[in-house]
Parts: C-alpha cells; sequence; structure tokens
C-alpha cells in the first residue's frame, strides 16, 4: 500500500485500512455487506450511547491489542465527543483485564492517535 505525503502515522493507517477494506470487499462482497450491517447495528444508539459504544470498543481494542481498531476507535471516541479523560479511563480498565501490554498500548498508540487525530 502506497504512503500518502504529509499524514500522520495514525492517518496513514486509517487509510490502510479504509483500502484494504475496499479489496475485500471486492473479493467478498456479499460477507463484506453483511458485517458492514452487523457493525452498523452494533454500533447504533439504544440504551447506551454512540459515545459509550465507542469507549467500550476502544477498551476491547486495547485489551486485545488491535492496533487498527484502537486507532480506528480512538477516532470513533474523539467524533461521538468523548474526552481525552473518558477515553484514558477506558484503557485503563482495559488495561486491569490485559495487564502491562495493554497498558503500554494505551500509553504510547492510543494517546498518540488523540493528539493526530483531533480536530
Amino acid at each position: 500500500m502506497e504512503q500518502h505525503e504529509g499524514r500522520h502515522s495514525t492517518e496513514q493507517a486509517l487509510y490502510n485500512y479504509k483500502e484494504g477494506l475496499g479489496h475485500f470487499q471486492e473479493k467478498l462482497p456479499d460477507v463484506a455487506h453483511y458485517y458492514n450491517l452487523f457493525t452498523e447495528a452494533c454500533f447504533t444508539e439504544g440504551t447506551l450511547s454512540q459515545k459509550e459504544k465507542q469507549l467500550i470498543a476502544l477498551g476491547i481494542s486495547v485489551a486485545t491489542q488491535d492496533e487498527y481498531c484502537m486507532i480506528y476507535h480512538t477516532k470513533g471516541c474523539l467524533d461521538q465527543g468523548a474526552s481525552e479523560q473518558e477515553m484514558l479511563e477506558a484503557c485503563s480498565v482495559a488495561s486491569a483485564f490485559g495487564g502491562g501490554a495493554a497498558l503500554s498500548q494505551a500509553v504510547t498508540l492510543v494517546q498518540e492517535s488523540m493528539n493526530e487525530l483531533k480536530h
């Protein structure tokens, strides 16, 4: 995947993810379609707000050490108006489950993503 000039690493990672997803959709359109419908339903506002759902997803991505999801859901949290404090608290709860490896992701990649993706 090509590197675009002037992009931060987190913006580049989001671009790479979206580009890869596009290739996946070309090869397996039905799987991509139904997966997208499922995840859209999961993140639709319900009893939990979209912000709360993004904070949960950020915590899960930290605990499972999924770097693309950490960046994607950091952006989702910011887009839904989550504060830095809320995001770091979600990461700290995830670190209670994921240990030092999860905490290292929270204090590096998540904080870097927050700084680069703030509007």
